[in-house]
């Protein structure tokens, strides 16, 4: 995960600012202090997740954050004491779109579900893929919370249980950030469609092909008719995952 840079501008917090020793969700929990101001976490997480749709989660600091709120530079250090704690809103709130499948569905229909719903999420906001692995909130949780509830009593230990759901969610993160790589450089290409990216590889591809090195890629290459499906892609080989699931462990 690339270190998260320091806030440029230090601003000394509200006297009421949150205790450093507390963290952010258990603050939180705790009684909300009566209301001074129209500002919440809520429409704090929003408006930062918004900069980093459209702009670029790097543009996301707390004076920008104040600005597009319309409010004093020092007025989310109430809820928040910094750029750290904001990125847990801000994924905490992404997460909250997340719809967690039916526990009637079984686990297979579950973990697929879960999946697809996971990668959609993840590409309508691509920044998280590269904040979120190590971060705990509460709407976060309750992923793998689905995921190890889906395979809840089917005679597999925790610790099988566990490696289940990590085998489906690395092969999601896997593949999703391979699409959000590719988004970014065919951006930064200007390129919009699957011709013009492969147009504009041409010609470092077609010299690496022609070295003879490669065959198999080189008849992937030629004989590949789905190479834009990548949602096709994905299913695919998530099914495949799943299938050594079971098959594995006759589940």
């Amino acid at each position: 995960m690339p270190a998260r840079r320091k806030e440029e501008t230090q601003v000394t917090p509200e006297p009421d600012a949150p205790q450093a020793n507390v963290f952010l969700w258990e603050r939180l929990d705790r009684p909300a202090p009566a209301p001074r101001s129209a500002l919440t976490p809520a429409r704090i997480a929003a408006a930062a997740v918004a900069i980093a749709d459209t702009e670029g989660l790097d543009t996301v600091t707390m004076r920008r954050l104040a600005t597009d709120l319309g409010v004093a530079p020092m007025a989310a250090y109430r809820y928040v004491s910094g750029k750290d704690e904001l990125l847990e809103l801000m994924v905490d709130h992404v997460y909250g779109e997340l719809t967690l499948p039916d526990d009637a569905k079984g686990w297979r229909e579950a973990m697929r579900t879960l999946a697809l719903r996971t990668r959609t999420l993840l590409l309508r906001h691509p920044w998280v893929a590269r904040t979120a692995v190590f971060t705990l909130t509460p709407n976060q949780l309750a992923v793998p919370e689905a995921g190890l509830a889906a395979l809840d009593g089917l005679g597999l230990d925790a610790d099988t249980m566990m490696a289940v759901y990590r085998t489906v969610d690395s092969y999601v993160q896997g593949a999703v950030g391979y699409e959000i790589g590719l988004a970014e450089l065919m951006r930064e290409q200007g390129w919009s469609t699957g011709d013009e990216t492969r147009s504009g590889l041409a010609p470092r591809l077609t010299w690496l092909v022609n070295t003879g090195r490669y065959p198999t890629f080189t008849r992937y290459v030629g004989e590949a008719s789905r190479k834009d499906d990548l949602e096709g892609q994905f299913e695919t080989g998530l099914d495949a995952v799943l299938d050594g699931i079971a098959a594995r462990l006759g589940i």
